[in-house]
């Protein structure tokens, strides 16, 4: 398919301008890897110490990653470990 027949689909599909369309497409060209689509994220507030959050948010930036997939991720994990244990 090419650019245009995906701006055209996008923008019709979407209900949004064929320029929109373009950029949407073009910043998702420009992309180093797909985009992970999931379970949809709910929001959750705890709190952390300050210590912990820096280092949390350092991690993020240096891999690239959000906040959010970063201690989605180390949740994950810390179940996984906590299931193989029981």
């Amino acid at each position: 398919m090419s650019m245009a027949e995906a701006a055209m689909l996008l923008a019709r599909e979407q209900v949004i301008s064929l320029r929109h369309a373009y950029r949407y497409l073009e910043a998702a060209a420009k992309l180093k890897r797909p985009v992970a689509i999931g379970e949809p994220a709910l929001p959750i507030t705890f709190k952390l110490p300050g210590n912990v959050i820096r280092a949390l948010r350092s991690y993020a930036a240096k891999h690239d990653l959000s906040l959010s997939e970063v201690v989605a991720r180390a949740i994950t994990e810390f179940v996984a470990r906590v299931r193989r244990h029981v």
